[in-house]
């Protein structure tokens, strides 16, 4: 989509943040994301999610997705991590909600809910996948009911694990040190925290054990409870983000993060930009949160009325994945030939944005990327805004039917200090220009 039909959009629904360069925007724009769920690894965020379809009307959920980031702002695309059909035991081509990852003792296990089949269980020796099923069937599953959804688990200092899910009703079980079994009954709360509905996140912070929600529909928002036991019972506490007409849904996911707090969640946001039609196509946002004293967690405005801060800076000068951005609305990523991640549908007026580039002192010389010519056009180079100052100007030119991915490159007018960056694309017409791979200056 081009930045004229976004600015008609923006005109035609008055959606104030999409003209708002402060206002927090929807993190991941190449595809609908939903059901957050951050884990910190390496000094990295591992952020996974689902994944609602560019055509979904009602939940239409097949995969699960994985970004990274190490300064909040500029996040890469790692593509799908794992899908319904990582479980041989699955039948369904829909119903991959809301997951989360764990790591213990150097390996990852991600509990996914097969909504109808309970909820399964998936290991690998790395954060990045592949992602395998251990037990060739759920590890929870209740057939009388419908509630085993939204897991969240969590490793007490003891070296016990938790996993709580479930709407509307809320359960947990003991899992095992191995993380794909349990011991002891399932238990159901007697009572659920006030609001509760679905999308429990389970953790600990200063001796405090919280219990973050999707509070009651609709609208929703994040409520929270605390307790003195990771058993419970649980105190409900108020809203980490208060319902408004915004918050149609919501999903929690919490961490701390190089000294910071955040907690991540969904909106439509940005399926308002394209219409007023309500579908389930749901994108992931995150904003920072601060705890009081005794353990109570300040109120977070909505999404749009805050400000995310990058951490550090970001190193232009080594090899950068196209997927990499803090904003690339219009943009898709696919697989390439290669089965890495591509930038597609790459249109005339669209641009990729990166924060906070450190280019140092008169560092940047050349640029180069790595690019499939389809129609060709220009990729202009420009410093903190879409119609900033252009520092260089990359053409790549017609492709044909036997194009191959290749280096193009450009002298760059010096650069120094610190600049957002935008990749700028434009063409003749509006028809795919080239798809990108990756670049560095």
């Amino acid at each position: 989509m081009n930045i004229s039909k976004i600015l008609l959009l923006c005109s035609g629904c008055g959606l104030l943040n999409c003209l708002n360069v402060n206002a927090q925007r929807p993190i991941i724009q190449t595809k609908y994301t939903a059901d957050p769920a951050p884990m910190v690894y390496n000094d990295t965020v591992f952020l996974y999610t689902t994944h609602d379809e560019d055509d979904a009307e009602g939940f239409k959920m097949q995969d699960w997705l994985l970004y990274t980031s190490t300064d909040m702002v500029n996040w890469t695309d790692h593509g799908v991590v794992a899908s319904l059909k990582s479980f041989d035991w699955v039948k369904r081509d829909n119903g991959a909600w809301a997951e989360q990852v764990v790591e213990r003792n150097g390996k990852f296990y991600m509990y996914c809910p097969i909504h109808g089949n309970g909820i399964g269980v998936l290991v690998s020796d790395s954060p990045y996948g592949p992602f395998k099923d251990p037990l060739g069937k759920p590890l929870v599953w209740q057939k009388e009911h419908w509630d085993d959804i939204d897991p969240t688990v969590f490793i007490d200092e003891d070296g016990q694990a938790y996993m709580y899910w479930g709407n509307p009703n809320c359960y947990y079980v003991k899992l095992n040190e191995d993380m794909i079994s349990y011991s002891g009954d399932i238990v159901k709360l007697k009572e659920t925290p006030e609001h509760y509905q679905e999308g429990p996140w389970f953790y600990k912070r200063n001796g405090h054990y919280y219990l973050a929600f999707a509070s009651t529909c609709c609208p929703e928002g994040i409520g929270y409870a605390m307790s003195d036991s990771p058993t419970g019972p649980w105190k409900t506490k108020g809203y980490i983000m208060r319902p408004t007409e915004r918050t149609r849904g919501n999903h929690p996911g919490i961490m701390d993060y190089k000294g910071k707090s955040y907690v991540f969640g969904l909106n439509y946001d940005l399926l308002k930009l394209e219409t007023n039609t309500h579908y389930e196509r749901r994108s992931v946002s995150v904003a920072e949160m601060h705890y009081n004293e005794d353990g109570t967690i300040q109120e977070v405005p909505y999404w749009a009325d805050t400000k995310l801060e990058q951490i550090g800076t970001f190193n232009p000068f080594r090899k950068v994945e196209a997927e990499t951005m803090a904003w690339g609305y219009g943009l898709k990523t696919a697989p390439n030939a290669d089965k890495s991640l591509s930038v597609v549908d790459v249109n005339n007026g669209e641009y990729i944005c990166v924060r906070g580039v450190n280019f140092g002192k008169n560092k940047a010389r050349c640029f180069e990327v790595s690019a499939l010519p389809l129609e060709g056009g220009n990729l202009k180079i420009r410093l903190d805004a879409p119609d900033g100052k252009i520092v260089g100007n990359v053409n790549i030119p017609q492709g044909n039917e036997t194009s191959k991915y290749e280096l193009y490159s450009c002298e760059v007018n010096a650069v120094s200090g610190i600049h957002d960056l935008y990749l700028s694309f434009e063409g003749e017409n509006n028809k795919d220009l080239f798809e990108l791979d990756y670049w560095k200056f």
